[in-house]
């Protein structure tokens, strides 16, 4: 596919979109307005950077190497990445995941996402951002999407004195989702967009569910029920498709 093409297609993609005039539309953020996992890059970013202590840092990996081993669950391993960093000052959490979206997540924003959601914005949607990565990193980047803090449900913790305590407040992934988009919004969700089993609740929720870069297990749920999916420029299939 040309970048001629591309564009045409992301031109379409963004006005399918527009043309359903959502009130509400909620937005997954890893893999779905940018690729790859920003919640693990971090993870590992924050580590090598002593941002945590070595004890935690020990502990941590050990941890996940447990998740990828399958002896961890996803909301286990998602609010523990937030809860290692008990004690560590929140504004040094929010300076490093700002350093981190700039160094690592900004050059694999999705284009078309960015201007679908600025469109919906000055359209006037209500735009939120649904994520179990943490919330130092997604209410940054969000907020590169048109979504302001206030609209972002994100894992978190409770703040003790400035710094992150042990106690979790959220960890929204799968079910958790639906739980945290009842809680807060509390109305009908007229868009959803994820990439990922784990947003498969969030989808089946919204009115319009759309399947932006799905990994292959919802892929496979999109055909089978119809769910609009497209490939963003810079995500995998895109790439195998000029190839």
């Amino acid at each position: 596919m040309s970048g001629t093409e591309c564009r045409s297609a992301a031109l379409q993609f963004i006005e399918s979109v527009l043309a359903l005039r959502p009130a509400i539309a909620v937005f997954d953020c890893d893999g779905t307005l940018w690729s790859g996992d920003a919640g693990a890059d971090f993870f590992y970013w924050e580590i090598e950077r002593g941002i945590v202590s070595r004890e935690a840092a020990q502990w941590a990996l050990a941890r996940y190497k447990q998740y990828k081993a399958g002896r961890v669950s996803e909301e286990q391993i998602c609010g523990e990445m937030v809860t290692m960093n008990h004690g560590v000052s929140c504004r040094l959490l929010r300076r490093a995941a700002r350093e981190f979206f700039t160094e690592v997540v900004s050059p694999r924003v999705f284009p078309e996402m960015q201007e679908l959601t600025r469109r919906l914005a000055a359209q006037g949607c209500n735009l939120w951002a649904v994520s179990s990565t943490n919330n130092w990193l997604v209410e940054h980047a969000a907020m590169q999407f048109g979504i302001a803090r206030q609209r972002v449900l994100a894992a978190c913790v409770q703040v003790e004195g400035g710094c992150a305590s042990d106690r979790l407040v959220r960890v929204p992934t799968d079910e958790l989702k639906v739980v945290a988009i009842r809680k807060h919004i509390g109305q009908p969700i007229d868009v959803a967009v994820g990439n990922s089993v784990h947003d498969q609740a969030m989808l089946e929720m919204a009115r319009y569910p759309l399947c932006v870069n799905p990994n292959d297990d919802l892929e496979q749920i999109a055909r089978e029920r119809g769910w609009p999916v497209y490939w963003p420029a810079g995500s995998k299939r895109q790439a195998d498709l000029q190839t």
